[in-house]
């Protein structure tokens, strides 16, 4: 029942902002059209504005599935035409806190204690609310300040509602326009579906948090607020206490005199090291979970919040990217062609002339301009824009990294709109390259295998006792074989040597037969049974000399 009332108020949203606009021109969706034409709420509905800018705000009602899942579309400039990206990037998460006691009354049944047993205070009003959680500030027994994030109480049934809801319009979808198979809606869902699940695991969220601090440890160019694991569980998560300013404030920043040059520089350098050094970056770079510490205004450090999503790539994976950007950077479209069918995201039936000059057309005109000019997020986006013509389907963690992309690239051209992220980027790419294939990446193979190699010591020489059977058994294999081989050679000799005999006695019996008729009684015959006998004998004769120039 409750499933059916959460399809009925959906359904309801959709005639309210006549979102029958958006469904593909398809016998299918035919009669769903006017189903939602039909309802009340459709009546007075108003269509002046776009139908994404409508469907950003019925996902905005429907709560943080929807909205969540409009933030993760806003990203897939391989699915969706670019009003629907620009329209679902101002996708708000904005919801009103749930009860101060019911958040107390999580913290101490997760804890297991009494809040005035667990923390020196906790304020009960909270610093900030979203869909997922709600943050509440205090201070531990030792008197420093700390914050305390909390699950929202009965989210996940209704998380895992709408996410069956919507993994079951995507399987329709599916089965009735097959058009929309190329895209994989299914797929698209329980990818997001793990993300989504991620959030709501805050002990996931603290485990982020300390690698990435553990990456930057003494770094001066980010800094990530330590995890309080004793005060930490699924559902609550506490964690020290960062102060500065948004990193959207340029106002407030160029006030205590912080070089926004540098600072942008600082978040490129900050992606790329995430990226290529430690495979492990955030996925999530908006401006509301980056601040900066103004603490020194001449070393001013970003402060990493909300470390829920974050992305890996494997190192083929990293390889491709590499090769990818610096045939980008080289202008070497055929290069790009075939790295991106030889990755699989083009089928392997495009042909790489058509797909090169399609990007070449769409990509030359913004890869001529000055290096600083580049603005690299749209260059992606038109380069994915392209792709999907083609049939292109990027991996998910390319699609976070994308996303992320064109976060830090955007913040650091808020900050200085001269900013050259590849006048950063590129020698750290290098340089990541001859890292992966130089002498120091061969010892640190040999020092990560080294442990066990150490432990197969003991079994060396039982190893090469095995391995010297193997060869015994092997050599005596080919012993065998051979001797099968002679032997059929002498048998074949002795069947050649019969042969040759058998003809040359049949030649000399028609040949003497021939030459002294009257050795038989009946000499009429003669020449008949000589032809046949010196027949059989040549014939055989000539089956050896055949054999032979064979052999």
């Amino acid at each position: 029942m409750r499933r059916l009332a959460r399809l009925f108020t959906i359904f309801t949203l959709l005639a309210r902002y006549r979102l029958d606009e958006l469904l593909p021109d398809h016998a299918a969706t035919g009669p769903l059209k006017w189903l939602i034409r039909l309802h009340p709420a459709a009546w007075g509905a108003s269509t002046d504005t776009h139908p994404w800018g409508r469907a950003r705000l019925a996902m905005e009602q429907l709560g943080p599935v929807f909205i969540k899942f409009g933030q993760l579309l806003s990203t897939r400039h391989d699915l969706l035409p670019e009003e629907a990206i620009e329209d679902l990037s101002n996708l708000q998460d904005n919801v009103p806190p749930f009860g101060e006691q019911a958040a107390f009354d999580i913290i101490e049944q997760e804890l297991k204690g009494n809040i005035a047993d667990l923390y020196g205070s906790l304020e009960r009003t909270p610093l900030a609310s979203a869909s997922v959680a709600q943050v509440h500030a205090g201070t531990l027994k030792d008197g420093r300040e700390i914050v305390v994030k909390v699950i929202r109480p009965g989210i996940e049934k209704i998380v895992e509602r709408d996410l069956a809801l919507l993994l079951t319009g995507a399987r329709w979808l599916e089965k009735l326009v097959p058009e929309t198979r190329r895209f994989h809606p299914v797929q698209v869902v329980k990818d997001y579906r793990h993300i989504l699940l991620g959030e709501l695991d805050l002990g996931q969220e603290a485990a982020n948090s300390a690698q990435f601090r553990r990456n930057f440890e003494d770094s001066p160019l980010l800094y990530v607020p330590e995890i309080h694991w004793n005060l930490s569980t699924s559902k609550v998560m506490t964690m020290e206490r960062v102060y500065g300013v948004p990193v959207s404030d340029t106002e407030t920043m160029l006030k205590a005199g912080v070089k926004l040059e540098y600072l942008s520089e600082m978040g490129v350098e900050i992606f790329f090291t995430q990226v290529f050094r430690d495979n492990f970056f955030h996925a999530d770079m908006h401006p509301g979970n980056v601040m900066v510490n103004l603490a020194d205004p001449q070393n001013p450090q970003y402060l990493s919040l909300d470390n829920a999503i974050v992305g890996t790539l494997n190192k083929e994976e990293r390889f491709l990217l590499a090769r990818q950007l610096m045939a980008l950077l080289d202008k070497d479209y055929e290069q790009i062609a075939i790295l991106l069918v030889e990755a699989g995201w083009v089928p392997k039936h495009t042909k790489i002339h058509e797909f090169q000059n399609a990007l070449r057309t769409v990509l030359e005109p913004v890869l001529e301009r000055p290096l600083h000019e580049i603005e690299f997020g749209p260059v992606l986006i038109r380069l994915f824009q392209t792709a999907r013509r083609f049939e292109m389907q990027a991996l998910p963690q390319f699609m976070l990294l994308e996303k992320t992309l064109i976060h830090v690239e955007g913040l650091g051209r808020q900050l200085y709109p001269e900013l050259d992220i590849w006048e950063i980027g590129r020698p750290l790419l290098e340089q990541w390259i001859r890292d992966q294939i130089g002498p120091s990446a061969i010892m640190q193979t040999v020092k990560r295998n080294a442990p066990a190699l150490i432990e197969q010591i003991p079994h060396i020489p039982k190893l090469a006792w095995d391995a010297l059977q193997e060869m015994r058994k092997l050599s005596e294999n080919q012993q065998k074989l051979l001797e099968q081989v002679e032997q059929r050679h002498l048998g074949q000799l002795r069947r050649d040597r019969i042969i040759t005999l058998l003809g040359l006695i049949g030649l000399g019996i028609g040949l003497s037969w021939g030459l002294n008729p009257d050795w038989l009684p009946d000499w009429q015959q003669v020449p008949m049974g000589a032809w046949i006998s010196g027949g059989i004998g040549a014939a055989l004769l000539l089956t050896r000399l055949r054999g032979q120039s064979h052999d």
